[in-house]
């Protein structure tokens, strides 16, 4: 079997459905293209290329974070037991990946499905009326210039770092009688008679290992779409180093204005088709009358 004939087959059906030329398969219903007020969307899976800047009209400079978006497929749709009862995740897949590197569970969740195999593999909660079928190919315009995401990273690993660069700490004078003891933390709060125990206080800040962690950048503006390249630039920085992996989603922050008459035109819900309008070619930007 070739993988790349039955996502092809996969993404034809599709089409067919939404033409109404097809019936929709047992379990499956058919995404509503139209947006609601609790409508929540997948995001995609990127790697993160580095930074750029522009330059508006007027001088200045806009610095720019380049993500790209490249074979990202959906894998499959989950029932997550929640709080309210129960939830829908759709598990995207981005990367490429040798077989040898997989086990045969692994391999085979791709295999029967007609899938590529995939590097990297991560959930996103998504609404009753946003899921889609397995084989939909993500792909850099599921994003429009002028609205804003959220992207999580892991952090660029320092390694053990002393207090002084990990929290910001002034140190200690570089007088006489602080021989070698320059950058050190100082006291850690002893006992003060039977009023406080003699021990170190849960949470006090100590030298540690900095970096590696997971971390969020809220409400990025998304300044430019290139859909040919499959690259989408966010105005300001991203955690991680080149060629990491990061999550973007619509931002939780500053909710989407669903009504069409925001400064930018909605996103295509849930992601975008084959056959959908393709206003401003393969490269479009956020418009430069909305301050930045």
């Amino acid at each position: 079997r070739r993988p790349q004939h039955d996502a092809t087959r996969a993404m034809a059906s599709l089409r067919l459905l939404r033409r109404g030329c097809c019936t929709a398969p047992a379990g499956f219903a058919q995404p509503s293209r139209v947006w609601g007020k609790s409508s929540l969307r997948c995001g995609a899976l990127g790697m993160k290329c580095g930074m750029t800047q522009a330059w508006q009209p007027d001088g200045k400079v806009v610095p720019l974070t380049i993500i790209e978006v490249q074979d990202v497929q959906v894998v499959q749709a989950k029932r997550v037991p929640t709080s309210e009862g129960e939830g829908l995740n759709l598990q995207l897949g981005s990367g490429w990946q040798k077989r040898k590197r997989l086990n045969r569970p692994d391999a085979g969740q791709f295999e029967s499905r007609g899938l590529p195999l995939k590097r990297y593999l991560r959930e996103f909660r998504v609404s009753e009326d946003a899921q889609l079928p397995v084989g939909t190919t993500i792909c850099a315009r599921h994003f429009v210039p002028g609205q804003f995401v959220d992207v999580q990273g892991t952090s660029k690993g320092k390694g053990f770092e002393g207090v002084m660069r990990r929290y910001g700490f002034a140190g200690q004078p570089r007088s006489h009688g602080h021989s070698l003891s320059h950058r050190s933390g100082g006291s850690l709060g002893g006992a003060a008679g039977s009023l406080y125990a003699t021990r170190v206080m849960p949470g006090k800040k100590m030298p540690g290992r900095m970096g590696g962690k997971v971390r969020t950048a809220h409400s990025l503006l998304v300044y430019r779409v290139d859909a040919e390249h499959g690259l989408v630039y966010l105005k300001g920085t991203i955690p991680g180093g080149k060629g990491s992996l990061v999550r973007l989603k619509d931002a939780t922050r500053k909710r989407m204005d669903t009504s069409g008459r925001g400064h930018h035109r909605l996103p295509p819900f849930p992601t975008w088709l084959p056959g959908d309008d393709e206003t401003g070619g393969d490269v479009t930007e956020a418009p430069l009358a909305r301050p930045l």
